[in-house]
């Protein structure tokens, strides 16, 4: 495990190899925007690779054939191998090998390249299918941020805001897995006002989502822009007594709670043909009140 730091002058990140983590994320004031981990979520930005969320009992459906699989995956806990390019970049590998063929079986490289450009940090995923035969999958992303944003500013004082109006009903979970219905968005044309009670059903999950940008701010406090285009779904999570809500960006989500398929049916995954390689692109902007 090591950490790279990357620094832009306006904005320093550090990356842990573990993971390909993001594990901190200061603007040109040393302030920290990112949450540090602890009671209750000791994570801090996990990438979801190649699930995201869980399966129905943990397991993967191929051929017929069952493979064990936790939730969101493991490429979170798996040691990428890495390569500093400058100050300002460094790129993530991780590769198939014996232990994550018994978990989804098949030939893949998943590369992370984190880089820093004055204010913004992008994250740009690729996944590639290094064998020949196709496969389905699911890539996400998992920041935590501190919420609140800075000292003496009350949590439910921050939004989300959107970039447009999002009516689209939102979906719910239990136990990790969809539920069937739908429910009342909490979104007031493009404002969701943050407060904890939003978190007592778990995450909030827009699958019929408009939005490919979302604002987090409070007044008096730095303002968090994620910019998401190659990502067509969105999670907001936090969990009490933790000072943070995670803005997710997706593609892919949680099995439903009643799916028994082969893993390449379930719902609102990619396929990657052999040889194949797809992008997912997301970036943060760190911008002062």
């Amino acid at each position: 495990m090591s950490i790279f730091d990357l620094d832009s002058g306006a904005l320093s990140v550090s990356v842990n190899s573990r993971g390909a983590e993001l594990s901190g994320l200061r603007d040109e004031y040393g302030r920290e925007l990112l949450w540090q981990g602890g009671d209750p979520w000791h994570r801090r930005a996990p990438v979801l690779f190649p699930i995201v969320g869980r399966m129905p009992h943990d397991q993967l459906i191929h051929d017929g054939t069952g493979y064990p699989i936790g939730q969101h995956g493991f490429a979170r806990d798996s040691e990428f191998a890495a390569e500093r390019i400058s100050d300002r970049q460094v790129v993530f590998t991780l590769v198939d090998t014996d232990e994550t063929r018994s978990h989804f079986p098949f030939p893949f490289r998943l590369d992370v390249d984190f880089s820093v450009d004055r204010n913004v940090l992008i994250l740009r995923h690729t996944v590639s299918n290094t064998g020949g035969q196709a496969f389905s999958a699911s890539l996400g992303a998992h920041p935590a941020f501190a919420w609140p944003l800075a000292a003496g500013v009350a949590p439910d004082a921050h939004t989300l805001e959107f970039a447009v109006d999002e009516k689209a009903p939102i979906r719910r979970i239990v136990d990790g897995l969809l539920l069937p219905d739908a429910r009342p968005t909490p979104v007031v044309g493009r404002t969701l006002q943050l407060e904890k009670s939003l978190f007592v059903e778990d995450a909030i999950i827009f699958d019929g989502l408009a939005s490919r940008s979302v604002l987090y701010s409070a007044p008096g406090t730095p303002s968090i822009t994620l910019d998401f285009a190659d990502f067509p779904l969105l999670g907001v999570w936090s969990k009490s007594p933790g000072d943070f809500v995670c803005i997710e960006p997706w593609f892919g989500m949680t099995a439903p709670e009643d799916f028994e398929g082969e893993y390449d049916t379930k719902p609102a995954q990619f396929m990657l043909h052999g040889g194949e390689s797809r992008v997912f692109t997301y970036s943060i902007t760190i911008e002062q009140p």
